[in-house]
């Protein structure tokens, strides 16, 4: 069996079920830290329902886009459905993983993302992209998640723990590291919790900002 696409089933079930209710699905608000302006180029990695997407559209204005990126084919629909409904021009909301980008090399000014990284398996390929489509200058805020220890291959290894939030968590070392081998210099942690119980194992929710010289 493949365990990447049975997690990326897990995902889409999962959040795909969740698009139409009210609940709750981010560890953090990426988007209080990220202060766009008029004109710039965004990205919402993990984008759900669209809500942030719609929010920086507003801020960046007829001049400026913003691309949403999400796996879920429910989360997808329900982002174009808000964007046709309330007549936004310029927002863009593709299906994809975040390991393999569907945007041109220096192409943003800022990336936000809400507690999506985690899910994904090889998050080196994910920073390496993140490195890849921002102009040098360019900034990325995100709010994620690490584990205090090493998650058990057990929960590792099961689609469902990782697609709930959790069993795909890193340690900070290790998050750190893998943020800094895709080239990026300097990381500015804004937010950061205690330790909590998530699932399994205990976790910590922060919130850090990284940016392309």
């Amino acid at each position: 069996m493949d365990v990447n696409l049975t997690t990326i089933e897990a995902i889409n079930v999962r959040y795909s079920n969740l698009a139409h209710t009210s609940c709750c699905l981010s560890c953090g608000g990426s988007i209080n830290h990220a202060y766009p302006k008029p004109g710039e180029i965004c990205v919402d990695l993990g984008s759900g329902r669209g809500t942030d997407v719609l929010r920086l559209a507003d801020a960046v204005g007829s001049s400026g886009f913003v691309y949403g990126i999400d796996i879920s084919d429910g989360m997808i629909a329900k982002s174009r459905e808000l964007s046709n409904k309330f007549g936004y021009t310029n927002v863009a909301f593709i299906q994809s993983n975040l390991e393999l980008l569907p945007l041109p090399d220096n192409s943003c000014n800022l990336i936000i993302s809400n507690c999506t990284i985690n899910h994904v398996e090889n998050k080196q390929n994910v920073f390496n992209e993140i490195y890849r489509i921002l102009k040098p200058g360019g900034r990325c805020i995100i709010s994620d998640i690490y584990s205090l220890e090493d998650v058990p291959l057990k929960y590792k290894n099961d689609p469902v723990a990782v697609a709930e939030c959790w069993a795909g968590a890193i340690t900070k070392d290790e998050y750190l590291a893998t943020i800094a081998r895709a080239g990026f210099t300097d990381i500015e942690i804004i937010e950061e919790s205690q330790p909590y119980k998530k699932g399994a194992i205990y976790v910590a929710s922060f919130t850090y900002k990284i940016i392309k010289q």
